[in-house]
């Protein structure tokens, strides 16, 4: 029997509330004056959290792998992330509000700057210069008024955050995912060669052609602009997955700025909710407005991977800083059990995820308190969780909010 059987025949509802925080890429090593952004961070509020919390960390998937941000989170709402595996181009294209039915392959697509060099595509920015939304929209707009359909299959192109943007084909028949099988064109580095997305079975070969003829297309359409290229991963079909909420009897809520975290809680089951802007204030507000409403809360802050994607110690830190500020007013919410996390590390040394594992807080009555001094990478390896399954911690968070049942005799 699996894990999510056993807690769906044990889990009884109640009055209790849990938030679950999610900041994005957390974790870290040492960088400079041999600190991690966590340890370098003024963070009173935190610090003294700890100190009536149980701290530890948590292994997203296995020890050694490098989580995306998908399997992070799947792990997280436990959910085995070796099992149920979900492309990005499916979370990205319900995140943007695109209608996904089985008849389409959706993709992730990231706007890039690149440069032709002896007859090849050169990646300079894999983002554009993080370029911004409404440069975005427009370059989306300019592409979609081109470009409707290839070979009869109907194209969907819609503007996601900053560089980030959904591709939708729609076939005039059920898809599956051997079609997905094709290269990825991203090459994850600057200085290199785009990659052509070439089938990798038979199945995808239509797929793979409709993508070659769209990349020439789009390249000729933005081939003046700042972002003049279209990087394209998470080749993904509609998954079969069970629904969070029915499973934990939770009616949950999910606050994310981000088109990819809405997707993917829209697709477990949870409800979302529109945020008027991308502060962390701004989710506070949000959450202040709900929170009574429902069992169970995700909210999401995503800068902190951001920064550390870009390599960016200090800003990183002052996202840490910004979301300790804003702590008191969670915590005058007064949910039976809080836990702060993060879906994967993102080491600024390193500017990109890592296999590292993961700082977890949780805070209820039914701790020991007093182990830990601060909340940093450290502190919780020392903590009194230890270090945990990602898929442990929604286990540890019905637990704590008494919503399981004794299993067994």
């Amino acid at each position: 029997m699996e894990r999510i059987d056993i807690l769906k025949e044990l889990v009884e509802k109640n009055d209790s509330k849990i938030l679950l925080v999610v900041l994005d890429g957390l974790g870290d090593i040492p960088s400079i004056d041999g600190k991690t952004p966590l340890e370098a961070a003024k963070t009173p509020n935190l610090d003294k959290l700890s100190k009536e919390s149980a701290l530890g960390m948590h292994i997203p998937v296995l020890p050694g792998i490098t989580p995306g941000s998908g399997p992070g989170h799947l792990s997280i709402f436990g959910y085995n992330p070796l099992k149920y595996k979900i492309g990005r181009g499916i979370l990205e294209a319900l995140g943007v509000g695109l209608e996904v039915t089985k008849n389409d392959i959706c993709i992730r697509a990231n706007y890039a700057k690149v440069e032709e060099k002896d007859g090849k595509l050169i990646v300079n920015d894999r983002r554009a210069g993080r370029l911004s939304t409404e440069e975005n929209k427009k370059l989306t707009e300019k592409i979609t008024k081109e470009i409707e359909e290839i070979n009869g299959v109907k194209i969907f192109i819609k503007s996601g955050i900053e560089y980030r943007l959904a591709i939708l084909l729609r076939f005039n028949e059920k898809v599956n995912e051997d079609m997905c099988d094709i290269l990825e064109t991203d090459p994850q580095n600057e200085g290199k060669e785009v990659i052509s997305p070439e089938p990798l079975s038979e199945k995808a070969k239509i797929v793979s052609e409709i993508l070659k003829e769209f990349l020439l297309r789009v390249r000729e359409i933005i081939k003046n602009e700042k972002g003049n290229y279209l990087l394209l991963r998470g080749y993904s079909t509609p998954p079969i997955i069970p629904n969070f909420s029915e499973i934990y009897k939770l009616k949950s809520l999910s606050i994310a700025t981000y088109p990819m975290y809405k997707g993917l809680t829209k697709l477990i089951g949870m409800e979302t909710v529109k945020v008027d802007g991308f502060s962390i204030k701004d989710e506070i507000d949000v959450l202040r407005k709900n929170y009574k409403n429902f069992d169970f809360i995700y909210l999401h802050i995503k800068k902190t991977d951001s920064y550390g994607e870009d390599g960016d110690f200090m800003n990183k830190l002052k996202v840490i800083e910004e979301f300790d500020s804003y702590l008191p007013e969670i915590l005058s919410l007064n949910f039976d059990v809080l836990c702060i996390t993060g879906d994967h590390s993102t080491p600024t040394i390193m500017k990109s995820h890592s296999f590292h594992p993961v700082p977890l807080l949780i805070h209820s009555p039914f701790v020991f308190k007093g182990l830990s001094e601060r909340f940093t990478e450290k502190d919780c390896l020392k903590g009194e969780l230890g270090t945990i399954k990602g898929e442990d911690i929604i286990s540890l968070l019905l637990a704590h909010s008494k919503k399981l049942k004794k299993y067994g005799a």
